[in-house]
């Protein structure tokens, strides 16, 4: 790095563990090389597609000019940097084309789309995230053909090839979303480490541990929680047609309760469950809806399930739909999100399998799920456990 050189920290729209100390940390380092850091968004079609939503996105992240000190670079213009064998063009965002030097942070994690030896982290936020709308929407445009791994990993290295990127920050966390390994990694590292890092995250996920439960609620779904609102690899519901669909589901029924205010009415991901309340369908935008459903090439995850004024009548129709006449024989989990699993609610017939298993205990007494005079659950309830 040589000094008076501008350097772009590409950021993407996840709620990443300490994200912003080490941010600080890359931008404190640029400056001691005399170099001229800005940060800009590599989230493809996140914020609705826009400068400004994007730019929001971060923001809400904490992210910003006043808290980092460094300007925020936001635009949706991308340049064309070659041509893949599939005949596509390959896009790049001018924020990345116009730097002297491009550095990538980014979360190693099990996709909820797509399986292969690389998933979610650096190499996908090289060919998906770094190409804006333009280039997210050309890539998953040729997954269905083609298949993920052949088309990120040509794109990447297209895009790694012409980019000037000098390193990436690698991510790895653990089931309390606490980061649990980082490696600073050359571009030439990039294909030879992803596949071990991604084993580490695979194993250090978080789970439920049933395998054959009548209805899972789910308090809240976003695009801060997963790239698919609720995680496929928690849920097992992925709802690609370049990826089948488990055998068995493992969870018959699910329910969803709302949107996380970070995601801001995208609520991509809706479509893979069974039941909503209404709560969460008035919030719905669905502009940002649809435009993210179309770049990713899931329309089936912007499918409006049935709504429900209150969650008693909600949690009644979808055990009746699966056979269960008695509440003291349903199989039931609630939790807060798919991210968030290390509390959750659990009925009778579960806990009863839950005391056989290690690294399980019990938090509470039994109790009736906790339905107000107006049938609503409470939210907020798994923030500590209830004694």
């Amino acid at each position: 790095m040589k000094p008076g050189q501008k350097v772009a920290l590409a950021v993407g729209s996840r709620g990443i563990a300490a994200l912003l100390p080490l941010l600080k940390e890359l931008i404190s380092w640029v400056k001691s090389q005399k170099g001229h850091p800005y940060i800009s968004p590599a989230m493809g079609s996140h914020g609705g597609a826009t400068d400004q939503g994007q730019a929001k996105v971060l923001e809400e992240l904490g992210i910003s000019s006043e808290s980092l000190g460094v300007p925020i670079v936001s635009h949706m213009q991308v340049k064309e940097v070659g041509t893949t064998s599939f005949g596509r063009p390959v896009w790049v965002g001018e924020d990345f084309c116009k730097a002297d030097h491009v550095i990538l942070i980014n979360r190693i994690k099990p996709h909820t789309s797509f399986r292969g030896s690389m998933e979610s982290g650096l190499i996908k936020m090289s060919a998906i995230g770094l190409g804006k709308q333009k280039g997210a929407a050309t890539c998953h445009q040729l997954f269905f053909r083609h298949g993920f791994e052949p088309v990120v990993t040509e794109t990447s290295r297209i895009i790694l090839k012409a980019l000037p990127v000098l390193l990436g920050v690698a991510l790895v966390e653990n089931r309390f979303e606490e980061l649990a390994c980082l490696k600073v990694l050359k571009p030439k590292e990039f294909f030879a480490q992803e596949p071990g890092l991604l084993a580490q995250a695979r194993s250090l996920m978080g789970r439920i541990p049933f395998s054959d439960v009548d209805l899972l609620i789910i308090d809240e779904i976003g695009k801060n929680i997963s790239g698919s609102g609720m995680d496929s690899n928690v849920t097992g519901r992925i709802f690609h047609q370049a990826t089948p669909e488990p055998a068995v589901r493992r969870f018959r029924r699910i329910y969803l309760r709302d949107l996380t205010p970070e995601t801001a009415g995208n609520a991509l991901g809706l479509g893979c469950a069974d039941f909503i309340s209404q709560r969460l369908l008035d919030k719905i935008d669905l502009e940002k809806t649809r435009i993210n459903c179309l770049t990713a090439s899931v329309p089936e995850k912007g499918r409006i399930p049935l709504a429900y004024e209150n969650d008693a009548r909600a949690v009644t129709d979808a055990l009746l739909s699966v056979g269960v006449f008695e509440p003291e024989n349903a199989r039931m989990v609630w939790v807060k999100n798919t991210l968030e699993l290390d509390f959750f609610w659990a009925s009778s017939m579960l806990v009863k399998e839950a005391e056989n298993m290690k690294g399980l205990e019990t938090a509470s007494q039994e109790m009736k799920m906790p339905f107000d005079l107006n049938g609503e659950l409470p939210f907020g309830f798994f923030e500590r456990p209830h004694v």
